[in-house]
């Protein structure tokens, strides 16, 4: 059976750029490769794969955010990607102590939020969504 998550894939089209944006959040980098060859176009079903990737970890927990950026063949982007509604996986939730206090360091790092922050009626959670790179949906909730 399984036993946890190990870790959140998220092609990017940036790798840089992306790490970047998630060490700002408080991620740390941990192992950073290239990828190529048979075994890694045999794995994702895709021809003649490069690829460049870094692990974040976040401190103190067991979450850990692969970030993929490929070279070959090149990712597309999905114009609705950043919409709440769409199919599929739609964002990454993280929880804060002090929401108000994030969100406007965040604002003052030019970060854009989609709403003010909320509360959720039927638990009282705090919560916002804010757009991180290549329109990654990213949630902020305070318990």
């Amino acid at each position: 059976m399984l036993k946890k998550i190990n870790h959140i894939n998220v092609v990017v089209s940036d790798l840089d750029e992306a790490k970047a944006f998630f060490i700002q959040l408080g991620f740390e980098v941990g192992d950073e490769s290239e990828l190529s060859g048979e075994w890694i176009t045999s794995i994702v079903g895709l021809p003649n794969v490069r690829a460049r990737y870094v692990t974040l970890k976040l401190p103190g927990t067991e979450t850990n955010l692969e970030l993929i950026e490929y070279i070959n063949p090149p990712s597309e982007q999905d114009t609705n990607m950043g919409k709440a509604n769409q199919l599929g996986f739609r964002h990454i939730a993280f929880e804060v102590e002090n929401i108000d206090e994030i969100v406007q360091d965040l604002k003052d790092k030019g970060i854009k939020f989609i709403s003010s922050i909320h509360a959720y009626p039927k638990t009282g959670k705090r919560l916002v969504y804010f757009w991180g790179p290549d329109g990654i949906l990213l949630e902020l909730a305070q318990y």
